[in-house]
């Protein structure tokens, strides 16, 4: 829009947001599918806190690292589902202007520190696979607050850039978001003033947030599959590979969707395809992490059974 058009409209206070169907008939059903997705996620990853907790035999770095991950993903799960249940309730979205960008901001941070906990875990998996003798050592219960504390650093400078930088952008209408919740794309289109460095800043923040962490983990585990296949027993190649080929699912899922929707800023408008990425983000791969990582590991399992049972762990 041409600057000197502001004169004639007022600053957006709000926005309203299309979500993810108009059709009247179609929300109920949406309604009840997300609500289910969202209770079994927050139960998968609660169940698994609870199992980590009370089972001595998962107080080790990896569970270490799983547990912050259900964490992230209750918190990436809840900063967009339930205000996407409220919308397909409501005759119409409208979100203060301070809320969309609080959503904004807690999304990416909470989202970077989830990319770059996987690197963490893909880096715990080569040293307990590649380096066993010194393992102990190099992830001591230091090295590991000491990895989660850079991942929340660098995920809370990206988030932070990004919503200051996005905050002082001019809004003066239409305040339509083509989305189910506030995210950058959708809202530099709205911009009436140039958005040259919110791209630019996009561009070098999906770099360091999306493609360092999926080179890293594509070197860890080059390394572990190297090491993997020297390894003589049938069984333990079978166990080495089971493990992190679930890592690596989840890495795809979650660090290639990601790279997809903020890498290609301007080639296209805002259309169902990025809510349809959105989808896998925000909803399918928090859903899929406890039972990928974790509910398929038979000490999870028992650990649980426990738990529901009301049994004592065994000493």
């Amino acid at each position: 829009m041409e600057p000197g058009a502001w004169g004639n409209r007022t600053a957006v206070t709000e926005f309203i947001l299309l979500g993810l169907t108009e059709n009247i008939r179609l929300k109920p059903i949406l309604f009840a599918v997300f609500l289910l997705a969202y209770v079994v996620t927050v139960g998968g990853n609660i169940s698994i806190l609870a199992a980590i907790f009370v089972e001595p035999k998962l107080h080790t770095p990896m569970y270490y690292f799983l547990g912050n991950l259900s964490l992230l993903d209750i918190g990436c799960i809840t900063v967009t589902v339930p205000p996407m249940l409220a919308c397909l309730l409501a005759h119409q979205c409208r979100v203060p202007y301070a809320g969309c960008i609080s959503q904004l901001f807690f999304f990416h941070l909470l989202v970077g520190v989830d990319c770059h906990l996987l690197t963490a875990m893909a880096y715990d998996r080569y040293l307990a696979i590649c380096q066993p003798l010194t393992y102990s050592t190099c992830m001591s219960c230091e090295v590991q607050g000491a990895l989660v504390g850079i991942c929340c650093t660098v995920s809370l400078i990206n988030a932070l850039t990004h919503t200051v930088a996005v905050s002082v952008l001019h809004f003066c209408g239409p305040n339509v978001v083509n989305h189910f919740y506030c995210d950058l794309p959708p809202l530099f289109q709205l911009s009436c003033s140039s958005i040259h460095l919110n791209g630019q800043l996009l561009f070098v923040g999906a770099t360091f947030m999306g493609v360092v962490p999926m080179i890293l983990i594509s070197v860890s585990y080059a390394h572990v599959a190297a090491a993997v296949l020297r390894i003589r027993s049938a069984k333990g190649r079978k166990k080495a590979f089971s493990t992190c080929g679930s890592h690596l699912t989840v890495v795809c899922i979650f660090c290639g969707t990601g790279f997809f929707n903020y890498m290609r800023l301007g080639s296209v408008s805002a259309s169902d395809k990025d809510k349809g990425i959105g989808i896998l983000n925000t909803i399918l791969s928090p859903m899929l992490n406890p039972v990928i990582y974790s509910l398929r590991n038979p000490d999870v399992q028992g650990t649980l059974k426990r738990v529901l049972m009301g049994k004592r762990s065994p000493t």
